[in-house]
């Protein structure tokens, strides 16, 4: 049995996550952005081990999510699920880049680490901005995970193109398969498989996939640890 933290856990594919790994005997702890929305979440799953709260759009909340966190020990797995979509820059930034970025470095270190990047992530710039686009977000948290493969080689760190899903943020037309969505982040979390079992890729919907040639390309992973730790005052030891 796993002990999980997923964020942006209310709803969508965190929940569902949350959901299929609490069916499969883990321990979840969730995570809402505010009161109200971590009540709804825990009447969807009443039995999850806990909830914590702290917008991820705010740094000092998300520095406070973590020592939240801490004070529960040591997670098996964590989930950055969170994003956000139709956002300003900022908002983009924050809780795209930066929560997972803040999370990962104050956070105790957990055997496997899952970063939700995208499809889109293709048509992003991985130079380091301010004011970066959805695509630009989703490309950078890819060569976090990359740059955490490298720091720490005793952690599972990868990324996940969840897919175009009929979610809140993909909208009720999406054509790809819910559950596909979620079900490639709950078996790198928990799966003893050999091809879980690994570190600094891309997958999507259960198989390595292709990515950015941007996102291995080293000394742009050491730029952004390095305007991300300028960013928070938090490094990444």
């Amino acid at each position: 049995m796993a002990k999980i933290f997923i964020t942006g856990s209310a709803d969508g594919l965190g929940l569902l996550a949350a959901k299929s790994l609490i069916e499969q005997g883990h321990q979840v702890v969730l995570h809402a952005r505010n009161s109200q929305r971590a009540d709804e979440a825990l009447r969807h799953i009443p039995v999850a081990k806990n909830i914590l709260i702290g917008d991820l759009a705010d740094a000092d909340q998300t520095k406070a999510l973590a020592d939240q966190a801490n004070t529960l020990g040591t997670f098996d797995a964590v989930i950055h699920n969170a994003g956000v979509y139709q956002a300003g820059h900022q908002a983009l930034l924050q809780v795209n880049v930066v929560a997972p970025y803040l999370l990962t470095a104050m956070m105790h270190r957990p055997e496997r680490l899952i970063y939700l990047s995208s499809g889109m992530h293709l048509s992003g710039h991985p130079e380091w901005t301010t004011s970066p686009s959805y695509a630009d977000t989703k490309l950078q948290v890819l060569m976090l995970a990359k740059a955490i493969f490298r720091r720490w080689p005793d952690v599972y760190a990868n990324a996940v193109d969840p897919g175009w899903v009929p979610t809140k943020m993909g909208g009720a037309g999406a054509p790809d398969d819910l559950d596909q969505g979620y079900q490639t982040q709950t078996w790198l979390a928990t799966s003893h498989d050999p091809t879980a079992m690994v570190s600094g890729r891309y997958f999507h919907h259960l198989h390595q996939t292709r990515c950015h040639k941007s996102a291995d390309d080293l000394a742009l992973q050491d730029d952004l640890l390095l305007n991300l730790e300028r960013f928070t005052g938090a490094k990444l030891l």
